[in-house]
C-alpha cells in the first residue's frame, strides 16, 4: 500500500514541477517504469527532475531474483531497492544515450535451497549505468540500459542452514524502461 501513496506522490510533485517548467523553462520532470521487476513479480517506480543535460532519479524496486542468477545452493533471493541516481545526456532534449551514478541500498532475502530459514540481509552498492532514450512522442519514451552495481558496504558470510552466502562484488543488470516526460 505505501507504494501507492509513493507513486500518488511523485506523480502530484511531477504535475507541479511540469506547470512551473512551462512557465520558465527551468526544470524538466517526469516518471518511469522499469520491465525487469515486474517480470519477476515485483515492482518498480521511478521520478526525476533535471535541467539542461542532467538529470536526478529517486527510485524504488522489488525484485524476485530468478534463481538460475543467485548463487548455487540458494534460492528465493529478493531485493528491495532504493536507489539516487545522477544522468547526464549526451543530446539536448533527453534523447540518445545517457550515462549515470550513484548510491543504492538493497534490503535483501534469501533462503538456502533447502528452503528452512529465510535471512535478510544488507548493502550499500555504487551504480554506474548507461542507457539511450528513443523518443515515442512529446511525452513518452523507451529506454533500455544496463548497469554494473559495486558492493561498497554491509552483510556478508550470512549463514543459512549451515551455508555461508555473501552478495557478489559486482552485480550486473540490464533491462527496458518506459518513461513519461511532462
Amino acid at each position: 500500500m505505501k507504494k501507492y501513496y509513493l507513486i500518488l506522490i511523485l506523480v502530484c510533485f511531477g504535475c507541479n514541477i511540469h506547470a512551473q517548467s512551462n512557465e520558465s523553462k527551468q526544470l524538466d520532470a517526469g516518471l518511469e517504469l522499469d520491465v525487469l521487476p515486474y517480470a519477476t513479480g515485483g515492482y518498480f517506480g521511478a521520478a526525476w527532475m533535471g535541467k539542461g543535460l542532467w538529470r536526478v532519479r529517486a527510485l524504488t524496486a522489488y525484485v524476485k531474483k530468478p534463481d538460475w542468477s543467485t548463487k548455487n545452493g540458494f534460492a528465493n533471493h529478493q531485493i528491495h531497492a532504493y536507489a539516487l541516481v545522477v544522468d547526464r545526456f549526451l543530446k539536448k532534449d533527453w534523447k540518445g544515450w545517457w550515462a549515470g551514478a550513484g548510491l543504492v541500498y538493497w534490503n535483501s532475502s534469501i533462503q538456502a535451497d533447502t528452503k528452512i530459514n529465510t535471512v535478510t540481509f544488507n548493502n550499500l552498492l555504487a551504480n554506474g549505468s548507461v542507457g539511450y532514450h528513443f523518443t515515442l512522442n512529446k511525452h513518452f519514451y523507451l529506454s533500455p540500459w544496463a548497469s554494473l552495481n559495486l558492493k561498497l558496504a554491509g552483510d556478508k558470510n550470512i549463514s543459512i542452514d549451515n551455508k555461508s552466502y555473501s552478495l557478489p562484488l559486482i552485480n550486473p543488470e540490464a533491462s527496458l524502461k518506459f518513461g513519461y516526460r511532462f
